[in-house]
């Protein structure tokens, strides 16, 4: 979700908006902190902190506070066992801040900053309670975290990780709509006239010119990559340069057991070590989703380099960079 084009879009359009905030957590809780939402006069709202009575309850104080004058931001502490009646046994701090028009150049510098890339801000309590934000070095660590200062450091939008989409068969259109919602900035290639559609979804950009292998050669450190196109020797050369660059941290590749084990026989053959051999996923996708529908295959391999990029984030936070990765599935 990316939050203050959010913000100044409902502004702009209904005159209001409110940002609601996990803020603090304990126990077991919906959504992790950083959490957030942005809810319109009306209703209408994007993002979200974990659904359910927690969220249709923040929902209702959210327009209550765009409906009054004066009170710009209101503080939810809940338990979600006996406030909520929910088994979680957690319990959370919300923030809810109102914006309206005057708010509205601050709330545009931030959306634009925003939309160029991961916003890192920090943030002081103003005389009305809400956070005055102003943009600060990129940082790691949570979403949104309290200093000892009494600051707040907030993250706002998401680093998007390079996936390399080989293909515009049926499974290669179905996983572009799969990967469509999810923070993948997709790179989807296929040489065939006519093959990649004229719409598909705004994270991918359609390339269908050019040699395969040479653009798989672009790819950043890193990048996950999925092989599924309509000829098995390019599939196969692919699969070959990107287990040879020892640097994607995933490998896919649509087949069965024994496409497998023929392109497996045959990196061998050439010398190739057992330990990048190995790193080859294939069957691609989760196996103990057996429908092969390609709608349900998207699912599977969806869910499978989700898998791979929280791998890849925790090794990351972990400093530990190097390209090995856990089979899944």
């Amino acid at each position: 979700m990316t939050t203050w084009p959010a913000i100044a879009r409902f502004i702009g359009a209904q005159g209001g908006a409110a940002l609601v905030t996990l803020a603090q957590a304990q126990g077991s809780s919906p959504r992790e902190v950083g959490a957030r939402m942005v809810v319109a006069p009306d209703g209408t709202f994007t993002g979200t902190i974990g659904g359910g009575a927690l969220e249709w309850g923040a929902l209702a104080e959210a327009q209550a506070l765009l409906a009054r004058d004066g009170a710009m931001v209101k503080k939810l502490d809940r338990a979600l066992g006996p406030d909520l009646g929910q088994c979680c046994g957690g319990r959370v701090l919300l923030t809810i801040e109102k914006f309206a028009a005057a708010d509205r150049d601050a709330v545009a510098a931030l959306a634009k900053a925003e939309g160029d890339g991961v916003l890192t801000t920090i943030g002081t309590v103003g005389s009305d309670g809400r956070l005055l934000r102003r943009a600060a070095e990129p940082a790691e660590g949570p979403a949104y975290e309290t200093r000892a200062d009494g600051s707040v450091r907030e993250r706002f939008g998401e680093e998007p990780t390079a996936f390399y989409l080989f293909g515009a068969g049926h499974v290669g259109r179905a996983l572009t709509i799969a990967l469509a919602p999810l923070p993948f900035a997709v790179t989807w290639i296929d040489m065939r006239p006519g093959a990649i559609p004229e719409q598909f979804p705004l994270n991918v950009t359609a390339i269908m010119q050019g040699d395969p292998v040479e653009l798989l050669a672009r790819a950043p450190d890193g990048a996950l990559v999925a092989v599924m196109t309509h000829s098995h020797a390019l599939d196969l050369d692919l699969v070959i340069a990107a287990l040879r660059a020892d640097r994607f941290a995933y490998v896919g590749l649509i087949g069965s057991d024994i496409k497998r084990a023929r392109f497996v026989s045959a990196m061998r053959k050439m010398g190739m070590a057992d330990a990048a051999v190995d790193r080859l996923v294939c069957p691609i996708g989760l196996t103990t989703i057996t429908d092969k529908a390609p709608a349900a295959i998207a699912a599977s391999v969806a869910a499978q380099v989700l898998i791979a990029r929280e791998a890849l984030q925790a090794r990351a936070t972990n400093g530990d960079h190097a390209t090995d990765r856990a089979r899944h599935g």
